[in-house]
């Protein structure tokens, strides 16, 4: 009896302590953790044939890496330099991409493949910068080095989507007609490397490659050209090049106005509509900016408009006062600016009769109509001193404001090297200088064919934010 009391006794224990100490043990029990994210790009196992080697005659190169590799940019990024007529094919497979050349390699000659962003593994997408692979098919590696940089002329900045090229022909059509000899991509502050070059002479130039064929097909590209050949070397000087579009120009100024305004008319059909003349004022809010220029819109080009019909009247509607101003039509015959020296705080009203005015459809307003709207005050604008104490006059530099990427305003700057101005849009804007060497205030592109040949002229941003508060004296010196 003892014994069967001391064997519950010790079962009842055994059990209680297994419900202490079982939840406590399968507490511990975790799921192993993932590790540290993966920081690190493909490395490179092995090449065949190894890299620099010479006397190459084959026509596949295969790369081996450690991990497996993403190869859907492969393709897209790899530069072959010198430039082949044939692409090479590109294949990834697991850790193993390979090239296969399918042009005829040239004798004696330096080749190198530049696989930019586009050797990245599959998990994380690391990648592994500027990997470069060179072969010869002589005896020795041609070992050329030249560098230099490229800015879009009219903004000062960086492209990072163009590439440098060099040719080995010198007429102008070369860059039309042939593919380069070598290329080399810009990078993200508009600088290019060009290595394994062969010493010699070249043309250089920059563009913006479309579709891949490297040349120069469109005034709508990007285009960029060394005044002079380039002889490279070991220890080559680099090059600075400005990048243009034939037929851009910045406007000396665009507008400020905001949304545009109806006249105000009686609701109509839409059958009334198409047959009435349709016509939009730069006055939002009834308000117009002073700074601006006063614009009427038509929905379609006018055959007839008549100036002498329509009426410019101070607020009393008393147009004796008024003398002083014209109107002159765009080229489309869509825009008419109504040109005033505008004083703030004022109000206007703009009279049309129904006659002043008729497109090619015959269209005209069905009524006659006013627009009446006021100059905005003093106390909208701010007031702006803007000094640059090292600025080189002798450039014929103007002072440009930059909003949302369109140049706002451009300033010229008088003998003290400041721009001055009593009224002046509130904002932030971007500082920029523009070189205005024909001293027009626009900037003008670069001219490459012909004989007359002419680099772009230059801009540089001498501040990336500005910011110009209303009813305030605004006051700065700015540093080039």
């Amino acid at each position: 009896m003892k014994i069967k009391t001391g064997l519950c006794f010790l079962l009842l224990f055994s059990l209680f302590i297994i419900c202490i100490i079982g939840p406590m043990g399968c507490a511990n029990i975790v799921a192993p953790l993932g590790g540290p994210k993966d920081t690190i790009p493909p490395r490179l196992i092995s090449a065949i044939p190894k890299d620099s080697t010479k006397n190459f005659t084959g026509k596949k190169i295969i790369f081996s890496f450690d991990e497996y590799i993403d190869g859907k940019d492969i393709r897209t990024e790899l530069l072959f330099s010198p430039v082949p007529k044939i692409d090479p094919i590109v294949d990834a497979k697991l850790r193993t991409v390979t090239v296969r050349i399918k042009d005829t390699l040239q004798d004696s000659t330096t080749y190198a493949l530049y696989f930019g962003r586009g050797i990245k593994d599959v998990n994380e997408g690391n990648i592994l910068r500027n990997f470069t692979y060179v072969f010869s098919t002589g005896n020795t590696i041609d070992r050329g080095d030249f560098s230099g940089s490229v800015v879009v002329a009219n903004t000062g900045k960086p492209d990072s989507t163009l590439v440098a090229v060099l040719h080995d022909k010198f007429d102008d059509s070369a860059v039309v007609k042939n593919r380069p000899r070598y290329i080399a991509r810009c990078d993200s502050v508009g600088r290019f490397h060009f290595q394994y070059v062969k010493p010699g002479t070249y043309a250089l130039y920059a563009l913006k490659d479309e579709g891949g064929s490297h040349k120069y097909l469109s005034k709508a590209q990007l285009f960029a050209f060394a005044d002079s050949p380039v002889t490279v070397g070991a220890h080559t000087p680099p090059e600075a090049l400005y990048a243009y579009v034939e037929g851009l120009d910045s406007v000396k100024k665009t507008t400020t106005g905001g949304t545009t305004k109806p006249p105000s008319a009686p609701k109509s059909t839409r059958k009334e509509s198409d047959r009435r003349l349709q016509v939009t004022v730069n006055t939002p809010n009834n308000e117009f900016d002073v700074l601006d220029t006063f614009r009427l819109s038509f929905s379609s080009g006018l055959k007839v408009f008549d100036s002498t019909q329509l009426r410019f009247t101070d607020e009393g509607y008393h147009d004796i006062d008024i003398r002083k101003y014209h109107y002159a039509r765009d080229s489309t015959n869509k825009i008419v600016t109504l040109f005033y020296v505008w004083p703030t705080d004022t109000k206007y009203h703009l009279i049309l009769p129904r006659t002043f005015g008729q497109d090619s459809s015959g269209r005209k307003l069905l009524k006659d109509d006013s627009i009446s709207f006021k100059t905005k005050k003093d106390i909208d604008y701010g007031e702006i001193r803007i000094r640059v104490p090292s600025l080189d006059m002798s450039k014929h530099p103007v002072l440009q404001f930059v909003s949302g990427d369109k140049i706002k305003y451009t300033l010229p700057f008088n003998r003290r090297k400041e721009v001055r101005q009593l009224l002046f849009s509130p904002g932030e804007y971007e500082l920029r200088i523009l070189y205005d060497t024909n001293g027009n205030m626009i900037w003008d592109h670069g001219v490459f064919f012909g004989k007359n040949k002419k680099q772009p002229e230059k801009v540089i941003t001498i501040r990336k934010k500005l910011n110009v508060k209303p009813n305030w004296d605004n006051d700065w010196d700015v540093p080039l």
